[in-house]
This record gives structure tokens, sequence and C-alpha cells, in this order.
């Protein structure tokens, strides 16, 4: 019987051909496993980052003139989805003819059922929230003192009451407040044909029947 015996003859050449392939597959493999972040989504990430640091406090303001019953859905929304807390302030002027802390009833009960109405839809969210009202000479300063004070990232208001106001949508007071807060101001104003503000759970129309005034 004859046996052939053969041998494999290396080279140094044969070797770095064989590495340099194997690292192009590996290589190749491991883009397509790890894709690089493309433009659109790093700009989705800092978009959301940046939500996230925007709405880490918010509050909600009422005042006599200002109703922003109808802004309590879509502040819930918010706040639901980023986990903030959720401040309602309700701010009673009083007049420089009375002491500062002076009674003032009827304010007082429209304050309460305001302020009862945000929390009603509010609880059904379950959003962390707290209620305030406020007495001040100035509905403006107050408003930006709150905001100092617990730091707020955003301040929410609704238009100016129905009857208090014609014209321009927006009063002297809310331009005032978005122009010298030092946080991010939503104004909202609700449309007739709109669905953004209108809250899950019937809140809003909670909001309406507890506060009179809006009729």
């Amino acid at each position: 019987m004859i046996y052939e015996s053969s041998s494999v003859h290396v080279t140094l050449a044969g070797v770095v051909i064989a590495c340099v392939i194997a690292a192009t597959v590996f290589a190749t493999l491991y883009w397509m496993l790890h894709p690089p972040a493309s433009y659109v989504m790093k700009i989705a990430a800092e978009a959301a980052s940046e939500l996230e640091r925007m709405v880490g406090s918010i509050i909600v303001v009422f005042s006599p003139e200002i109703n922003s019953a109808h802004m309590m859905a879509l502040a819930v929304k918010l706040a639901r989805g980023e986990r903030s807390e959720l401040l309602a302030i309700y701010i009673v002027e009083v007049p420089y003819t009375l002491p500062p802390d002076a009674e003032m009833p009827e304010e007082e009960r429209a304050a309460l059922d305001a302020l009862g109405a945000a929390e009603t839809i509010a609880n059904s969210s379950n959003v962390t929230f707290r209620a305030e009202t406020i007495k001040a000479r100035s509905t403006k300063q107050a408003v930006l003192d709150i905001a100092k004070r617990e730091k707020a990232d955003l301040i929410i208001l609704g238009s100016y009451r129905e009857g208090k106001y014609s014209g321009a949508p927006l009063g002297r007071t809310i331009e005032e407040i978005a122009a010298d807060a030092k946080c991010d101001v939503l104004i909202g104003v609700e449309g007739k044909h709109g669905t953004l503000l209108i809250d899950e759970g019937g809140g809003l129309q909670s909001a309406a029947i507890a506060n009179p005034t809006e009729e």
C-alpha cells in the first residue's frame, strides 16, 4: 500500500490577508448589529430630555379674570406623562383700600370652587397635586413669586373669562406674566371645535359646573 502525505504551506502574506478578511467581516457584522444613531434619533433624544426638564414642575393659574379650567386637562396630561408635580393657584387680588389679609368671602368661595374642580380632574389621573389660594395686591407679581418659590418649569394660563374682557383674547396681566416669567409659559385659548383640552374623565365639565361664573 502506498500512502501519500500532504503538507500545508503557510506564508506570512497569507496570514495577513486572512486577518484582514476576518477583521472586515467582524466590523461589518458589528456595524449591522450596532448601527450608529442617526441625526433624527439624536434630535429626538435631545427633545425628550428637554421636555422632561421643562415639565418637572407645572403651575396652573386661576383668578377672577383668568379662566384656566379648560387647561387642566392638558396640564394633567403633561404632568402624568412626565411624572411632574402639578400646583394650581387661585389669586385673589386685594384692593389697596383693604388690609392685605381682608376677608373676601365671595372671591374665596370662587377660589374653593375652582381649585376643588381642578383637584377632581387631577385625582382622576393619579397626578401629584397641590392647591393654594393666595391673596395679593397684584396677580402678576403673585404668579411670578410663586413660580420662583416653586422653581417652576412651566406656567399654564387660560384666557380671560368671558364677560370680563372683550376684543383680543389675552389681557394685560397674562401678557405681563408671559413677558416677565423666568420659565416657559403656556397660554391656552379654548377653540370652538378643539378636542386637545378635553379631559377624558369629564373633568372639564365638572369644572364648569363647579364654577358657575364661567357661564
